[in-house]
């Protein structure tokens, strides 16, 4: 009788030493999230984004936006209010890989990917980003730093509020006739 016990609970005693040892490792494999922007909205003067032959530059005049070289068009308040509400809590997951080669799987090399350049009111750069499209996972997306060779998976995708197309930041002006 004694036996079975010392049995019972030598084995409870490796189940447990086990379970923390599995425990320990799983550690290692949670993500581990960082803010991807050093700089905020009230920072920026400027935005600039690049993508497929195309490009759209967004500039702050006094208190409001505009579209530069674009008189037809007025920005759409609401859009670029949520351009910048997610731009803004992005956060990077993981690294996913640092080798350059291999950014064209990742769509995020230069000619794939979604430039965005940010300027402040001295016109410096506050930061340039490449963001490429996720094949797979669709709610999130990619991004690296214009001179960084790693490539981030960030928590959201951001890839629709990053269209260089005029028509998506603004509507045309409708002049009323009295």
């Amino acid at each position: 009788m004694k036996n079975k016990l010392y049995i019972s609970t030598g084995v409870l005693a490796i189940l447990i030493i086990f379970y923390m040892i599995n425990i320990n490792q799983q550690k290692n494999y949670q993500s581990t999230s960082n803010q991807i922007f050093n700089f905020n909205q009230e920072q920026v003067n400027s935005l600039l984004i690049k993508a497929e032959g195309s490009s759209i530059e967004i500039q702050r005049v006094d208190t409001s936006w505009v579209i530069l070289n674009n008189d037809s068009l007025t920005l759409k308040d609401n859009v670029l209010t949520t351009f910048f509400d997610k731009i803004f809590t992005l956060e990077s997951e993981t690294i996913m890989t640092e080798n350059p080669e291999k950014w064209i799987k990742y769509n995020i090399d230069d000619n794939l990917g979604t430039h965005l350049t940010f300027t402040d009111f001295n016109n410096n750069v506050l930061g340039a980003f490449v963001f490429g499209k996720s094949s797979s996972d669709f709610s999130r997306c990619y991004i690296r730093f214009n001179d960084a060779p790693e490539v981030h998976l960030v928590n959201q995708n951001i890839m629709y509020n990053l269209q260089a197309k005029p028509e998506y930041w603004g509507e045309k002006i409708i002049e009323e006739t009295l």
